[in-house]
Formats: structure tokens, C-alpha cells, sequence
């Protein structure tokens, strides 16, 4: 055997070792390794309102201190770390989450996220399920809820026609807020609150005068009801105001156009 084949062997052999020490003192540092007892929850039928709690425990089984670095939830949870951040080998921690049901209704799904230093389940995802039963309660519904006026001449006001439902199964009781809206039915002013009973419906006139402005106009009215699920909506009119001077302008030229 030549000696440049017995140097390339040597150095070939030189590397597998090295490779193999890399090898061994990664397995001697050891790794943490997050495993949950369970990674879905369901509290089954719950009445709406209540504030729903559950435990997560998880155990480090891996050969290094496991580090939790953030728990995180989807909206309408709340999650918390109510063991220590850093997990000796063998050794439990705990995730507490707690759910307000208020608002909703039916089959809900929340997740919860967990990052940690485990580096083969780095990003771990937990879940939690209830079916919120909804008590009998009013229920709100319009039409519409944008409604474009046009064009409208300056002095003039925005009128729009809003129907507000009752879908629910007790009274609904509506207030409006804007700060210069005027509210009718049945060509009298409304009564506040305005009281429609259940599976019924009322239309209401609005009118927003409008001022000393010309061009684009948009205008929100905040509509707030007794309704759990729906306790604040809002209504969006839009429309141009043009000036007199402008709309005798635009008749003069069009005149023969619109004969």
C-alpha cells in the first residue's frame, strides 16, 4: 500500500471519529422532549355565560431541562403557565385555560399554542370544544346595514328606511346613537327604548341633516340592544351632496340629454 492511500485512509478515518465524538457528546448533552397526557379537551353541553377551566399537564421525558417560552391562545381564551418555565427531566408542568362563554353560542372550537425548546415539537397545538347551549333571548337583526342615499342637494337631509327583526324568542328592546339623527315610525318620533316583541319587525325612518358641506358624506349609527349575542351593530349611510348652484349647473347642461 502506497503512502498517499495510507494518508487518505488515515484522514478518512480521522473524520468518522470526529463525526462519531460530534455524535456522542450531542447524546450526552441530551435533549428535552414535551409529551401532554392529552392534547384535546371537550366540556361537552355548557350553559352560555359560564367560565369554563381545564388543565393541561405535560411531563418533560427527554434527558435536559425543557424551557416553555410562550403559551398563546386563539381569541376568546385565556391561557396560563401556572408551573415553572423550566422543566427538569421527568418532572410535570401545567397549562390552565379558561374560556367566558358569554357571546357565544353552539359548537365552539378554541386553540392554545405552546413553544418550547423541544426541537422535534417546537410549536405544539392544544385544543378545547364546547357545545354553549343559548337561553331563550332576543335577537337582533337589520336591513340594511349599508345604504347608499345618492345624490343629495345641499340643505337637504340623508334619509334612509332601516327594518329592525326580532328573531329571538323575548322582547328585543333598540337605542340609537348619532349625534344629530332623527328616528320615526309610523310618522311618529321613536320611543326610547324602542320595544319590538318577539318574531316581529319595525321599520324605522332615519333622516341625518346635513349642513353647510358638500361632496362625499358618510355617516355610522350605532344601534345597541338587549340582545346577548349582538349587543352593539352599526347601520352606514353614504351618499354626494351637491350644492344648488352645482345641480342648476349640470340641469343647464344636460337639459337636452334628459328631454
Amino acid at each position: 500500500m502506497n503512502r498517499h492511500h495510507i494518508d487518505r485512509l488515515a484522514f478518512a478515518t480521522m473524520v468518522l471519529v470526529g463525526a462519531l465524538l460530534v455524535v456522542d457528546a450531542s447524546l450526552a448533552a441530551g435533549q428535552p422532549k414535551i409529551k401532554f397526557k392529552e392534547t384535546a379537551w371537550n366540556f361537552g353541553k355548557v350553559k352560555q355565560g359560564e367560565v369554563l377551566s381545564h388543565e393541561f399537564v405535560f411531563i418533560n421525558e427527554g434527558d435536559a431541562t425543557l424551557v416553555i417560552q410562550k403559551v398563546s391562545t386563539s381569541c376568546g381564551c385565556t391561557a396560563a403557565l401556572v408551573s415553572a418555565d423550566k422543566i427538569p427531566p421527568g418532572k410535570e408542568g401545567r397549562i390552565e385555560i379558561k374560556f367566558d362563554t358569554r357571546g357565544y353560542g353552539g359548537p365552539v372550537n378554541k386553540l392554545v399554542y405552546v413553544d418550547s425548546n423541544d426541537p422535534g415539537e417546537s410549536h405544539r397545538q392544544l385544543e378545547v370544544a364546547a357545545d354553549i347551549e343559548i337561553p331563550p333571548s332576543p335577537k337582533i337583526d337589520l336591513d340594511p346595514y349599508n345604504y347608499d342615499a345618492g345624490l343629495v342637494v345641499e340643505g337637504e337631509e340623508v334619509k334612509a328606511n332601516l327594518k329592525l327583526m326580532n328573531k329571538g324568542e323575548l322582547e328585543l328592546r333598540v337605542e340609537f346613537n348619532h349625534r344629530s339623527a332623527t328616528f320615526a315610525s309610523g310618522g311618529k318620533p321613536v320611543s326610547v327604548p324602542l320595544k319590538i316583541a318577539a318574531r316581529k319587525e319595525v321599520t324605522v325612518e332615519v333622516r341625518i341633516p346635513i349642513q353647510n358641506k358638500t361632496g362625499v358624506v358618510r355617516e355610522y349609527i350605532l344601534i345597541k340592544s338587549n340582545d346577548p349575542m349582538r349587543t352593539t351593530l352599526s347601520m352606514y349611510l353614504s351618499g354626494y351632496i351637491i350644492s344648488r348652484e352645482k345641480l342648476k349647473e349640470l340641469f343647464d347642461r344636460y337639459k337636452d340629454i334628459l328631454r
